[in-house]
């Protein structure tokens, strides 16, 4: 699905030719399979894009799953609606439009690679993007620093590839994981630089 997913963006949105993308693809395949793909095991947040589960004839919609390992330190999983529960909700067409085969999101806790951990998922696309607020106003521990962010940072990007599904939804939620992991990573850091500091006076 991967390999379909960048021929088609590639070609509509890109203008490159079938042939360029499959030699690009080519060359790259074995720096994928020696470096990147062993790192799922170990990863603490892996976002896969899967073909969508909510019809079968369907080529182009994704579905697209953040999986967060547990257990790791200064991060906590994102959920939908009750933490550690298992979810799957259609939003409600009135409050995000979808086009067909329309939307699903799922949340819930599975076992990948061995470790414990918490998925998101979101099947589908939607039309407007000012109405993903409505999907965020269901999620917890997105990182954000208030309520609109993770919309307001999807709109910043709204001609990108995947801003209107999954890929950009998830990708947004690693951002903000990352940055909120730096942000906590740079206090502690400062605050024993200032502790040695004070002890050496």
């Amino acid at each position: 699905v991967k390999l379909n997913w960048k021929v088609q963006r590639d070609m509509e949105e890109r203008g490159h030719s079938l042939e360029s993308i499959m030699a690009s693809i080519e060359a790259r395949k074995p720096d994928f399979d020696a470096f990147i793909d062993p790192q799922k095991k170990n990863a603490d947040m892996t976002i896969e894009v899967l073909p969508t589960q909510l019809d079968e004839e369907d080529k182009k919609t994704l579905r697209v799953r953040c999986i967060q390992k547990d257990g790791v330190d200064n991060f906590n999983p994102c959920y939908i609606f009750d933490e550690g529960s298992t979810i799957e909700w259609t939003p409600a067409p009135g409050k995000l439009a979808s086009p067909a085969p329309g939307m699903k999101l799922k949340s819930g806790k599975e076992e990948y690679f061995g470790n414990d951990v918490s998925v998101v998922e979101m099947d589908g696309s939607f039309d407007n993007i000012q109405e993903l607020v409505y999907v965020e106003s269901a999620m917890s521990n997105t990182k954000t620093k208030f309520f609109g962010e993770m919309t307001q940072a999807m709109l910043g990007l709204a001609e990108a590839p995947g801003s209107n599904n999954g890929t950009g939804l998830m990708q947004t939620l690693a951002a903000f994981a990352i940055r909120e992991l730096y942000e906590k990573k740079a206090a502690t850091a400062k605050k024993s630089k200032s502790e040695a500091a004070a002890a050496s006076s």
